[in-house]
């Protein structure tokens, strides 16, 4: 139905919103990792991305969580409060299905180690 839509500024196009909750300072390196594999694009724009305004996101974090393996002064069970934007990047359905080497090279790109 909406794939044939068309507005005086073009058509609709289907995509998958990825959905990253990250620390503010992170967006641009997750950004620029992401665009070793994929340009972003949007008609004639690359880097599309949306991020938040700063919010906080609150977690308590159990034993052997991330947060417990890399954070030594975290004690496990106590809450941990952090500024936190969303970032949403969209990218076109017709992609291959986010083939497992593109998700490979972008989680090893952005995870942050201790």
């Amino acid at each position: 139905m909406l794939q044939d839509y068309t507005a005086r500024t073009g058509t609709l196009i289907p995509v998958w919103t990825l959905e990253i909750q990250t620390l503010p300072q992170d967006t641009d390196r997750i950004l620029d990792a992401v665009m070793q594999v994929h340009p972003l694009g949007y008609g004639r724009y690359h880097r599309t991305a949306s991020v938040s305004a700063t919010g906080a996101e609150t977690t308590t974090p159990q034993p052997d969580s991330t947060t417990t393996t890399h954070k030594s002064t975290y004690t496990p069970g106590s809450a941990e409060t952090y500024p936190m934007v969303e970032l949403k990047i969209s990218i076109e359905r017709d992609l291959p299905p986010c083939n497992r080497s593109w998700m490979r090279s972008w989680t090893r790109t952005t995870t942050r180690n201790p």
